[in-house]
């Protein structure tokens, strides 16, 4: 490998980690440097690369301590038979990028993911050793999210946790089938055990922080993991069974969702165009159904099409309120919370506030109106004292009435 000087190299390994997804710093404990001790912080604003569920604008160095890799999967663009340009950084030289970033006030912290070189323990432990030196060496507080390699010595993963904001490991396809044809030398069998042995870690941590104030923590942010969307043949319901049930499994804070993107010298058995974005994103919605609504996953999925597709013109809560309409109307003065937040165009904190509400009076449409972003959505699938769709929610037409309007973009608009 070419001799490249650190600039070189960021511009590369930036670039390739920009297919990883899961990257956001919700969730971890507070620490600042305020007090003359430290470097670093989990919080205050920067530049925005992502952002926490708060809206807060996150900032995070995101890179691939190397995209030179042992294995051949089909959908990576770092893949062993790729025809990219390969760089490779040193431990000491992600701490110093780090370090120099943070007090430049560009990043909140560190996003590290890798390709495999050598072996999968050697790979891990040069991850590690960035996080140790991060936090032993330099005091470091600020947020650090390691993505951990499956098939690493266990104690390498754990390791891993005892430095990390956030840990995670990529179950890369929803179906067994497809990491099978497409990635032949990932086991998902293996990458579930992993990530059974992180959970217990994680709880195991904090059983003893609550027996024990000195005890260390352990990803205080906990474990995520993210799934290629359109890479094969699994239909959004399958993803929305297998998200539901790592979810279940392994207690995740959060499952992300990324749409395949076609790449160089692809292998003929990847599809020759990615798939709508629309769809990542009615996927998203799907999983915040599951995570606040209430929803189980097979009424998720009941909102699909009979190809297992979710519609993408519309929300998967729209979807699922138009195929069941003898839910409807909900009396918004009477029905209980897991009914109100099953109403189109009801967000969690609009049913909070009218929950609120209608404690102190009878709620009209008006009074609706003002709780929420859109009435126009809300209005055949509810009740007031003053308002009720009478055959509105029969309409045949329905969908056509309370579907986003369609909008042709301007190419030259200003």
């Amino acid at each position: 490998m070419a001799q490249l000087d650190l600039q070189s190299k960021l511009a590369i390994l930036a670039d390739a980690a920009k297919y990883d997804a899961s990257c956001a710093s919700s969730g971890t404990s507070k620490r600042d440097s305020r007090g003359g001790k430290g470097v670093g912080s989990t919080e205050g604003m920067g530049i925005c690369h992502a952002y926490a569920p708060d809206g807060r604008c996150i900032s995070l160095l995101k890179i691939l301590l190397t995209n030179s890799c042992i294995f051949d999967c089909a959908y990576c663009i770092n893949r062993k038979s790729s025809n990219v340009r390969r760089a490779r950084f040193t431990a000491q030289e992600v701490v110093r990028l780090t370090l120099e970033f943070y007090k430049r006030n560009y990043i909140e912290g560190l996003f590290l993911s890798s390709g495999i070189i050598r072996s999968s323990n050697y790979t891990m432990e040069q991850l590690v050793e960035v996080a140790r030196s991060l936090r032993e060496d330099h005091d470091f507080r600020g947020y650090i999210h390691l993505k951990t390699i499956p098939d690493a010595d266990p104690e390498l993963v754990r390791q891993a946790g005892l430095h990390a904001d956030r840990v995670s490991i990529n179950v890369e396809l929803p179906t067994e089938s497809g990491l099978q044809r497409l990635a032949p030398e990932k086991d998902s069998g293996q990458i579930e055990t992993a990530m059974k042995d992180t959970r217990r870690s994680i709880e195991e941590a904090g059983d003893a922080k609550r027996r024990f104030k000195s005890a260390p923590k352990y990803a205080p942010a906990g474990q995520s993991t993210q799934m290629i969307v359109g890479a094969d043949a699994a239909s959004d319901g399958d993803i929305i069974v297998r998200a539901s049930s790592l979810y279940d499994r392994f207690q995740l804070r959060r499952v992300y969702y990324s749409a395949f993107s076609p790449i160089p010298d692809a292998s003929a058995v990847l599809p020759l165009m990615r798939p709508p974005l629309m769809r990542e994103h009615r996927l998203y919605q799907s999983d915040w159904l599951m995570r606040f609504y209430g929803f189980k996953p097979a009424e998720v999925v009941d909102a699909a099409g009979t190809d297992g597709m979710l519609p993408l013109d519309i929300d998967p809560k729209l979807a699922w309120a138009l195929k069941f309409r003898d839910n409807f109307p909900v009396d918004v003065n009477r029905a209980p919370r897991e009914m109100l937040l099953r109403v189109p165009g009801l967000g969690t904190k609009a049913v909070d506030r009218i929950l609120s509400s209608r404690r102190w009076r009878k709620l009209r449409l008006d009074d609706v109106g003002r709780l929420t972003l859109s009435v126009a959505k809300v209005r055949p699938f509810i009740t007031t004292i003053d308002w009720r769709p009478t055959l509105l929610i029969d309409r045949n037409d329905l969908r056509s009435l309370v579907a986003p309007k369609q909008e042709q973009l301007e190419l030259f608009a200003a």
